[in-house]
């Protein structure tokens, strides 16, 4: 008899005890923030620290009559990221109003992709840590606008439960966001955590390459979610997920996916209904905790934005855009590794040891490689 659903769990299951009943199923979404002067719908500047609330205007703080203009190096830029993970770039794309109510939200709806995206149907091959290839089909790569930053004050680790004020800042609202979603990751098994950690890393590393973000998760331009179920093994049906948020580390995509695993597990066995919600990731103890339901799509009541025209991306200005593409760090990598004369077992240790740059930056300084 399954438990009733506010009864939650705190149990985990042992990780090798997971794996021989349970098979687990990945989702991630990855936000990014462009490196734009200006924002995504208005011309606000985009500077990151400036003094709360200065970089703000009628179109982000959804002011009546206030219309939104689209910014073209932030499409063409998402074009960019689109090519760099081999996606379908879509001739003809829409924006559309993604409508919810939230302080963080001034006009409360956000101006995102729903059915058009920029980019759909891609892959980026990724390596794990033993030089075993892996693949993350990306399902879309779409064009959005941030949401305002709360800070909420007197609650517990800065949560809106139990705050008694909270403050909005508006400088981020605007700001141009690609998010980039993942199809489902199947068949990782025990190697679960250790795909997602090497599938941000390696989205990490391209981007920054492309030059249009810092990529910084430590000051949210890049952020991370995390979407789990678990089926028993052997089946083929897709469990309830649920989706982990506040992952600003490397270490913390891997943690987060291993005890989501464990803590969905010890409730599967325990009787305790898997709620669709999202949890927020506890940094202090690698834990998650529960956040609030989760929406479906159609909560969301998705349409074409009317203030927005279509986004045309002909054929040529594509091509035109592929040829700015710069070296891609595994093309680098590989031929870095040639160049040197290193062993796989070499590269991979120095990629893994995070000494790399430091090395090509002494070579490129005057120093052999052996020396380096």
């Amino acid at each position: 008899m399954t438990a009733a659903v506010n009864d939650y769990s705190d149990d985990v299951m042992d990780f090798d005890e997971v794996l021989e009943r349970f098979d687990p199923v990945m989702g991630m979404e990855v936000h990014v923030e462009l490196l734009t002067k200006s924002k995504m719908f208005s011309t606000s500047s985009a500077e990151f620290g400036d003094d709360p609330n200065s970089n703000v205007d009628p179109v982000c703080l959804g002011l009546p009559g206030a219309l939104p203009v689209v910014n073209r190096q932030g499409v063409e830029w998402a074009i960019k990221i689109g090519l760099a993970l081999n996606c379908e770039i879509a001739p003809y794309s829409r924006f559309a109003r993604k409508n919810y109510f939230y302080p963080d939200q001034p006009k409360n709806y956000q101006i995102s992709q729903y059915d058009e995206p920029i980019a759909h149907d891609g892959y980026l091959d990724i390596v794990l840590d033993d030089g075993t290839p892996w693949r993350v089909e990306i399902e879309r790569a779409h064009m959005e606008e941030d949401t305002a930053k709360l800070t909420h004050l007197g609650g517990a680790g800065g949560r809106i439960r139990g705050a008694t004020a909270s403050l909005v800042d508006a400088n981020r609202a605007g700001i141009p966001l690609i998010e980039i979603v993942t199809k489902p990751i199947e068949g990782a098994g025990a190697r679960a955590p250790e795909v997602a950690r090497a599938y941000v890393t390696a989205l990490r590393e391209l981007v920054k390459a492309l030059g249009v973000s810092d990529v910084r998760m430590d000051q949210g331009s890049m952020r991370v979610d995390s979407n789990l179920s678990l089926r028993p093994v052997g089946t083929t049906e897709f469990g309830t997920r649920t989706e982990s948020k506040n992952i600003n580390s490397l270490k913390s995509v891997e943690q987060a996916v291993r005890f989501e695993m464990q803590r969905q597990a010890a409730c599967l066995v325990n009787g305790v209904e898997i709620v669709q919600e999202t949890r927020h990731y506890q940094e202090a103890d690698g834990t998650t905790a529960k956040g609030r339901p989760k929406e479906t799509m159609a909560d969301y009541r998705y349409f074409n934005d009317p203030d927005l025209p279509p986004v045309l991306a002909p054929a040529e200005w594509v091509e035109e855009i592929r040829k700015t593409l710069p070296e891609m760090p595994w093309i680098r990598r590989a031929r870095i590794q040639e160049e040197w004369g290193l062993k796989d077992e070499e590269m991979r240790d120095l990629v893994n040891a995070g000494a790399l740059e430091l090395i090509i930056a002494t070579v490129e300084a005057g120093t052999t490689p052996a020396e380096a």
